[in-house]
């Protein structure tokens, strides 16, 4: 089973591309050893390092007829991954 869920593809994100440094989505019981091995073996590249970090989900509420009615969305984590100079993950070949 992977740890990657989805590349995060913002702005910011995609400021960082240019640098060597690409921005996923991971499973909250992901470690950077296991994070590593899944980018490597499904991207083909050479991983330099890793920084994860963990997200908290944002408090969304909404008016409906009964009144109103908050929620949170989950918690989760993120890994910003930088890459060996040179190598490149293409994330829209598959589109």
């Amino acid at each position: 089973m992977s740890t990657l869920k989805r590349p995060i593809i913002t702005e910011k994100a995609t400021g960082l591309n240019e640098k060597g440094r690409y921005t996923f989505e991971v499973e909250r019981t992901a470690n950077k050893v296991q994070i590593k091995k899944d980018i490597e073996t499904l991207y083909g590249v050479t991983v330099t390092d890793i920084n994860t970090m963990r997200t908290i989900g944002k408090i969304k509420s909404k008016g409906t007829k009964g009144g109103q009615v908050s929620g949170r969305r989950s918690n989760g984590k993120k890994a910003i991954v930088t890459v060996k100079e040179g190598d490149v993950i293409d994330f829209y070949s598959n589109l």
